[in-house]
């Protein structure tokens, strides 16, 4: 299992849009994909469970990954929440 702590740093979080973008992103690898924030862990694949985390700018997440592309995968999705979704 890979995991990453991003910091996420859109203005509006994780609301409905950097949140379809990330499932999209989470959907296009073989691992599972898990993200956790205060405690709180719901599948990355979710856009349901994203959205339940309430995440906000500034917040910390922890992305987690498991399976065989693990490693391409944590770093997909650390790049586009910390650098792709900057702007959101």
């Amino acid at each position: 299992m890979k995991k990453v702590t991003v910091r996420v740093e859109g203005s509006s979080g994780l609301h409905a849009r950097p949140a379809s973008l990330l499932v999209a992103k989470a959907q296009a690898f073989e691992s599972e994909v898990f993200i956790e924030k205060d405690g709180r862990e719901i599948n990355g694949k979710s856009i349901i469970g994203i959205l339940g985390l309430g995440v906000v700018k500034g917040d910390q997440i922890v992305v987690a990954c498991d399976g065989p592309d693990e490693e391409d995968a944590a770093e997909a999705l650390r790049r586009l929440i910390e650098e792709d979704l900057k702007n959101e």
